[in-house]
């Protein structure tokens, strides 16, 4: 019997581990869903208890990731872009590894928006200017690069590339949006090409992250791509295009930022700038797949612009418009929309990056007014909300990165810091 409650205790311990860790843009399973619970249903007046502040990270607008007891991101530093690891427990630096020169883009030198992507003891990031690294999680130390352009026949976006790769197995899946290659798949260990994608992105690419889904029993790997391409779903094994939707919806112009929402056969895709919002049936027919429109929206209607999208139940909710963050509930099986968009609510102002977890939404505003709200296809619920405080370095007004919540704290990186608050129940 001890033997036995031990091995039980190892097994639920490994179970905790694993699931506190937030490895990922936008989580394990890239949809804006924390697995934690037990967490503060309202916040305090002036809101959760702050632990601490991490600074001097370098500026960048990329969402931290968490693994073993790190945390994982990306800045600018002395006139390079790098990786940075930090212990979860304080945020006291590990390590800061350069891997390509700081990239000037449009009028903005605002740093990396990739979010690093842990897999297995690995750690993978993008540069502004296409350059994906693959690092050792624990040391920093460089194993691999491939470069988007030289590579793949990339063009630097607008604002650079800001996409998250995503780790399936011994792969990695990545989308230059390059002339010889719109995604590709490469060795996770030596970053050797396994196949790609030869398909034409177009301009806006660049921006979103890859997923993984199946549809008939078929595994797929659905991107956001260029303004000529859309939203694809090409084969795991071989990268053939088995689907696509080039509508405006998918294809906003300048550039294509969320990733979609799926579940069973349907595609929830949204994009902004001249795009909008779509609802999409995957059906399979004689000669592959097809992507057929059930509901869309020009982009007035309904978009949204980068703060991504989390599906809750039967509903998907979001902030509305091109630098604006409106709630929105739209029902998925239809793509009808429930209930808003709605005005910005507490103070909010601008664009709004949003989380789901523990029954609650998480909506971070750019101005920095955190708003909790109450998942309800009737109504805008409200609950609570609070103002983060300034960076102490502020190169641009922007503050775009996801909020993440792992082992009951919720993490907000701002420019050059990160703001650590305990949000357990029960704690404030």
């Amino acid at each position: 019997m001890p033997l036995r409650l031990a091995t039980l205790c190892a097994l639920l311990s490994t179970t905790v581990a694993a699931g506190a860790d937030w490895p990922a843009f936008r989580g394990t399973n890239r949809d804006g869903l924390s697995p934690e619970t037990g967490l503060l249903k309202q916040w305090p007046k002036d809101g959760p208890k702050q632990l601490w502040t991490a600074k001097n990270l370098g500026l960048g607008f990329g969402t931290p990731s968490f693994a073993d007891g790190k945390i994982f991101g990306t800045g600018t530093r002395d006139g390079k872009e790098g990786v940075w690891a930090l212990k979860e427990s304080d945020g006291t630096e590990l390590w800061f590894t350069a891997f390509a020169d700081a990239k000037q883009v449009a009028r903005q030198t605002n740093g990396p928006g990739s979010t690093p992507t842990y897999h297995q003891g690995k750690l993978l990031a993008v540069s502004l200017g296409g350059t994906l690294v693959c690092l050792e999680a624990g040391t920093g130390k460089e194993i691999w690069k491939k470069d988007y352009v030289a590579d793949f026949g990339g063009s630097v976006p607008t604002w650079g590339y800001n996409d998250s790769v995503l780790v399936d197995g011994d792969t990695v899946i990545c989308a230059p949006c390059g002339s010889k290659a719109a995604v590709a798949a490469l060795k996770l260990a030596t970053g050797e090409t396994v196949w790609k994608t030869e398909l034409r992105a177009g301009g806006g690419g660049g921006y979103s992250s890859p997923i993984k889904a199946t549809f008939n029993k078929t595994p797929m790997y659905v991107v956001l791509l260029g303004d000529q391409s859309g939203v694809v779903g090409v084969d795991t094994k071989t990268g053939k295009v088995l689907w696509q939707y080039k509508n405006k919806p998918a294809a906003g112009g300048v550039a294509q930022i969320p990733v979609p929402i799926v579940k069973d056969d349907l595609v929830w895709v949204s994009c902004s700038y001249n795009g909008g919002s779509a609802l999409l049936q995957i059906t399979p027919t004689a000669t592959g797949f097809e992507a057929k429109e059930l509901k869309a929206y020009k982009k007035p209607e309904l978009n949204n612009h980068h703060g991504g999208m989390v599906l809750v139940g039967d509903y998907v909710y979001f902030g509305h418009n091109q630098n604006d963050g409106n709630p929105v509930c739209v029902e998925l099986k239809t793509g009808e929309i429930k209930w808003g968009p709605e005005r910005n609510p507490a103070g909010g102002q601008r664009s709004a990056a949003v989380l789901y977890a523990d029954g609650r939404l998480y909506f971070r505003y750019e101005n920095g007014v955190m708003v909790l709200i109450e998942p309800d296809p009737t109504g805008l619920k409200v609950v609570s909300s609070f103002k983060l405080p300034p960076a102490d370095q502020r190169s641009h007004a922007q503050s775009w990165p996801h909020p993440v919540i792992v082992g009951g704290k919720l993490y907000v990186r701002d420019q050059t810091v990160i703001y650590c608050y305990d949000v357990k129940a029960g704690a404030n």
